[in-house]
C-alpha cells in the first residue's frame, strides 16, 4: 500500500514537471547566468508566460503591475547578486515604424528610440551594474529613508522596455568576473544620481547609453549629499571596497557643500581637503580619479547671462585638479555655455518646469532651477561625454562609434527630443537645491 502511494506521488510530480518545467528553473534564485524566452520553448531557456509576476517566491517575472504590450512600457525583474552583468536582449519588429527604448534599474538609459523595420530581428547587449549595501571587510552603506524603495538598492535586476511594435523574444543575463570590464564609478549629488521617477533626470543616468558593452557604469551618487556626507554614509568605503585597478571615480560635488557654514568649511576649507582625500584614496586603490565641476543653476542676469551661484567651489575644484594632476571635466563652464545658448526662456525646457496637473497629484506648478528633466539631463550628459573625449582619452575606445562630438553652444533642439516616459512618476523634489 505504501509503495502505491509513493508511485502515485512520483507520477504526479513527473506530470507537473512536464507541464511546468520553468518552475523548476525558478527555484534557483541566485543563478549568475540566466536565460529567458518569451515567445516559445527553447532548450536551456526558462519560458516566461504573461502570468509570471515577480514575487519573493517567484524570482523572475513582470514587475510593478505591468505587462508586455506594444504601446506601454513594462518591467521585467530577476533576482541578482552584486556585480556587473552582461544583458542581451533579442527583439523582433512587427511593423515598419517599430522602435524600442531600454532602461535598467532606476531609469538608467541604455538605448533610446532605436528604429527597426518590419520583421527585423535585433540583438542588443548592455552592461548593467548591480550593487548592495554590504562593504567588504565589514559595515554597510547608510541609506536615506527615501533610498530604501529605489530599484538601485534592491536584490534584483530590473529591465524597463518601451517596445513600440516590438516583441521581446529572449533575455540573457551573464554575470561577469570582477575585472572583466573596467567600471566607471560616479560620486555626486542630485545632478548625478539615477533619478527613479519622472519627470526628474540626471546626467549620471543618461551616460550609460553612450558607452559600449565593454565598460560598466556604477552610479553611487545620491540627492542632497556633500563630499563629507558621501564619505560619512560609507559610500566612498563601498566604492573602494569593490574598485579594481584602472577603474575610474568621477567626482562632482559643490551644490550642497556650499551650505556648510562651520568654521573649517568653505570652498578652500573642508571641500578642498575632502576632495584631496578622495583623490588620494582612489589612487591608493590603483584607480583613476576624475574631478567634475558642479553644474550651474539656472540663474540668469538681466543681460541673459548665467551668473555664478556656486561661489568659489568650481574654482576650488579646478585648483585641486591642477595641483594633483587629475583629469578635470569643467561641467560648470560647459553648462554656462549650454544655458546661455538656450536663453532664459527656452532653458526652462531643460529643467523641471511644468504647469500644474502635468503629473498625477501635482496641484501646483513645478519650478525647479537646479534639477533637470530628461531632456536637460541628456544634453548635460553629452557635455560630460565631450569632457571625457578631451580629458580622459583612455575612455574614448569605450564610447559608441555613433556618438557625435557635442558643442554646448549648439544644443539639440527640444523638438527633436523623444523620451518614452516611465510608468513611475513622483513630483517630490530631490534632496538638495
Amino acid at each position: 500500500m505504501k509503495n502505491k502511494h509513493v508511485n502515485c506521488l512520483f507520477a504526479i510530480l513527473l506530470a507537473y514537471l512536464a507541464i511546468c518545467p520553468f518552475r523548476l528553473h525558478a527555484a534557483n534564485s541566485t543563478m549568475d547566468n540566466q536565460q529567458y524566452s518569451f515567445t516559445k520553448d527553447m532548450a536551456g531557456y526558462t519560458r516566461v508566460y504573461p502570468v509570471d509576476v515577480y514575487q519573493s517566491d517567484h524570482p523572475y517575472g513582470y514587475d510593478f503591475g505591468t505587462k508586455p504590450a506594444s504601446h506601454k512600457p513594462f518591467y521585467f525583474s530577476v533576482n541578482a547578486t552584486e556585480g556587473n552583468y552582461r544583458v542581451i536582449l533579442k527583439v523582433t519588429a512587427l511593423s515598419d515604424d517599430a522602435r524600442f527604448t531600454v532602461k535598467a534599474e532606476s531609469r538608467r538609459l541604455l538605448l533610446l528610440q532605436e528604429p527597426l523595420k518590419k520583421g527585423e530581428q535585433a540583438t542588443r547587449t548592455f552592461i548593467v551594474n548591480i550593487k548592495d549595501r554590504a562593504i567588504a571587510g565589514g559595515g554597510m552603506v547608510k541609506l536615506k529613508s527615501r533610498e530604501f524603495g529605489k530599484l538601485d538598492w534592491d536584490d534584483k535586476l530590473t529591465i524597463e522596455l518601451d517596445a513600440q511594435q516590438v516583441v521581446l523574444e529572449q533575455l540573457t543575463l551573464e554575470k561577469l568576473t570582477t575585472a572583466a570590464v573596467p567600471t566607471l564609478f560616479l560620486a555626486g549629488n542630485s545632478t548625478v544620481v539615477n533619478q527613479d521617477n519622472e519627470p526628474w533626470g540626471s546626467w549620471g543616468q543618461m551616460i550609460p547609453a553612450f558607452f559600449t558593452a565593454q565598460v560598466a557604469i556604477a552610479n553611487h551618487a545620491e540627492s542632497g549629499l556633500t563630499l563629507g556626507s558621501f564619505r560619512g554614509s560609507k559610500r566612498l568605503d563601498k566604492v573602494l571596497s569593490i574598485m579594481q585597478p584602472n577603474d575610474y571615480l568621477f567626482i562632482e560635488f559643490g551644490h550642497n557643500d556650499q551650505k556648510e557654514k562651520g568654521p573649517k568649511d568653505g570652498a578652500y576649507g573642508s571641500y578642498t581637503k575632502r576632495l584631496r582625500f578622495f583623490v588620494k584614496a582612489v589612487r591608493e586603490k590603483g584607480g583613476i580619479p576624475v574631478i567634475v565641476t558642479s553644474t550651474n543653476r539656472r540663474t540668469f542676469d538681466e543681460q541673459g547671462k548665467i551668473y555664478n551661484s556656486l561661489g568659489d567651489y568650481p574654482e576650488a575644484a579646478r585648483k585641486v585638479a591642477a595641483d594633483l594632476q587629475v583629469p578635470l571635466i569643467d561641467l560648470n563652464q560647459m553648462t554656462k555655455t549650454l544655458y546661455e545658448a538656450w536663453g532664459p526662456e527656452d532653458s526652462k525646457k531643460g529643467f523641471v518646469h511644468y504647469p500644474a496637473r502635468t503629473y498625477p497629484g501635482q496641484d501646483q506648478a513645478l519650478k525647479d532651477n537646479t534639477h533637470f528633466n530628461t531632456y536637460g539631463a541628456y544634453e548635460i550628459a553629452k557635455c560630460v561625454l565631450e569632457g571625457i573625449r578631451q580629458q580622459v582619452p583612455a575612455l574614448r575606445p569605450y564610447m559608441k562609434k555613433t556618438v557625435p562630438t557635442f558643442n554646448p553652444a549648439q544644443p539639440d533642439a527640444i523638438s527633436s527630443w523623444n523620451w518614452p516616459e516611465s510608468p513611475r512618476a513622483d513630483i517630490t523634489k530631490p534632496d538638495g537645491n
